[in-house]
């Protein structure tokens, strides 16, 4: 773990503790309460630096604290100095990485009340004196190790769990990365035919060779668009694409009969016919509604799901929904990711979450202009 940086607020708990025992001290006016203001104050400056220097921080506030029985009152006259005591012991365990300097910085501190038990303080000592400092100091630390650990544990998780969704961008773009390639080899294609179709009646009949090949441009161009973002998701990295065909929203009425045989309720509302779609568009489209209703049938409520597919002027938008749950499963949101990645590559839009009357509702837009 990195040297923690020095923060303002680790001042304030500090700050508190002096203002604390200053009022404490002030209240009390016990023999010699004005060295106990000036050491209660220089015992919490001294833990400003707490995170940064663990142990320097607190061994030091604690042999500063326990000057304060030779010059002002008992240890055992005020709250405050305990208070301290325990921030020391505390920050010895959840500031230090190796928990047998934390343990030598304890041992320390017991020395020194050892100290002041001795030559000090004119009370006779027993057991219950050392159940005491040994819970004043050991209580602290044990805590300061379970926080420490459970934030280890929290920072490790994070950072798993980035790497999770990082493979699933990755898988994502993988995908999509096949499927443009099967379109742009089916641009390809068509261009060629065309051309060679062109080739033939370009003597006979020039008028139709000069709209094929006004065609083979149009097709071109789409096809060098698709490859700018195939050259994107790839980035670079050395990977055997796929050559399975591709699906489409003319095939939305097979996969919605195949979420039915799987017990999925499906209810698809009627938003007209959709023109002809860019094929980046349509494929992904298609892998959008896909997951939408995966989701639905793992971990809908009730078995039902609602689909919307509308094509307007400049835009396609897929609304689906289905009763909630309470969450959207063990996977950790990856395939919501996958649909928030494919609507991001294509300059659109992707919305989710549990609506008023307690459905869980996916709205993607995706733009239809070049």
């Amino acid at each position: 773990m990195r040297q923690p940086r020095f923060r303002r607020t680790d001042a304030l708990a500090p700050l508190g503790l002096a203002l604390l025992g200053t009022g404490e001290m002030f209240v009390l006016q016990g023999p010699g309460w004005g060295w106990g203001v000036a050491i209660e104050c220089a015992a919490a400056l001294t833990l400003v630096w707490r995170r940064q220097l663990p142990f320097v921080s607190a061994t030091l506030a604690t042999a500063v604290m326990l000057v304060l029985p030779w010059l002002g009152p008992q240890l055992n006259a005020a709250a405050t100095p305990l208070l301290i005591l325990s921030v020391c012991g505390y920050t010895l365990a959840r500031w230090i990485p190796r928990i047998t300097v934390g343990l030598a910085g304890i041992a320390l501190m017991l020395v020194l009340f050892w100290i002041d038990y001795q030559f000090v303080d004119p009370r006779a000592h027993g057991i219950g004196d050392a159940v005491f400092v040994g819970t004043l100091a050991g209580t602290p630390f044990l805590l300061g190790r379970i926080i420490r650990k459970l934030d280890e544990q929290g920072r490790l998780l994070k950072a798993n769990q980035e790497l999770i969704q990082r493979a699933a961008v990755r898988d994502e773009r993988d995908r999509i990365a096949r499927e443009l390639h099967d379109v742009i080899a089916h641009s390809i294609s068509a261009m060629v035919v065309q051309t060679a179709a062109a080739e033939d009646i370009v003597r006979t009949d020039p008028d139709r060779a000069q709209a094929m090949l006004h065609d083979v441009a149009s097709t071109g161009r789409q096809a060098l668009g698709e490859t700018g973002r195939l050259l994107r998701m790839i980035r670079d990295e050395d990977d055997e694409l796929g050559v399975t065909p591709s699906h489409g929203l003319a095939d939305l009425p097979e996969l919605v009969e195949q979420f039915r045989a799987h017990g999925l309720r499906v209810s698809v509302a009627d938003a007209g016919p959709l023109p002809p779609l860019p094929a980046v568009v349509d494929v992904s489209a298609y892998r959008i509604v896909q997951e939408a209703l995966t989701n639905a049938l793992k971990y809908g409520s009730d078995d039902m799901a609602t689909l919307r597919v509308e094509s307007r002027a400049d835009s396609l938008t897929i609304n689906a929904s289905n009763a909630s749950s309470g969450g959207t499963g063990a996977g950790g949101g990856l395939g919501l990711l996958g649909m928030q990645e494919r609507v991001s590559l294509l300059g659109g839009s992707l919305s989710h979450g549990v609506t008023s009357d307690g459905r869980f509702e996916i709205a993607a837009t995706i733009p239809l202009a070049p």
